[in-house]
């Protein structure tokens, strides 16, 4: 049990395995193939089975990360999230386990990641940080 009295089995409900992310990557890269097309996307040296490969796809689509397309007798599948969106997922299932509550705990933990963040990141962020707010006050005006 965690401090914050939530049971280790809602970790985190985004975990994905390795080849999972691969597939996302090749997807991400190259949408709508089939499964043995993203198999060869694998490259023939570190490519599991097909039926591997089917089954991480299945799990993808169930998760709602990938959905899928009915061509002839096969599925052709594309990410139904994008890098930055499953980054989002990843983060508030971290946040949800570890928040006590204070959005100053958040905020703290996203100013001690930005320590390391280069001049351009950080004006990015910043950038970010500005349409955010004008993105509410136009949803305010609304």
């Amino acid at each position: 049990m965690s401090t914050s009295g939530k049971s280790s089995s809602n970790i985190i409900s985004t975990h994905l395995g390795e080849l999972e992310l691969r597939v996302l990557e090749i997807l991400w890269q190259r949408p709508h193939l089939d499964a043995r097309q993203v198999r060869e996307a694998l490259g023939v040296l570190r490519a599991p089975s097909l039926s591997t490969v089917q089954s991480t796809l299945e799990r993808l689509y169930r998760k709602t990360y990938v959905d899928r397309l009915k061509q002839g007798h096969a599925y052709t599948y594309h990410a139904s999230v994008t890098r930055s969106g499953l980054l989002g997922r990843i983060l508030g299932d971290v946040i949800q386990l570890l928040h006590d509550g204070k959005m100053e705990t958040i905020l703290s933990s996203f100013v001690h990641a930005a320590v390391d963040l280069d001049d351009k990141s950080l004006d990015n962020l910043e950038m970010l940080i500005r349409e955010k707010r004008r993105q509410q006050e136009q949803d305010s005006r609304d």
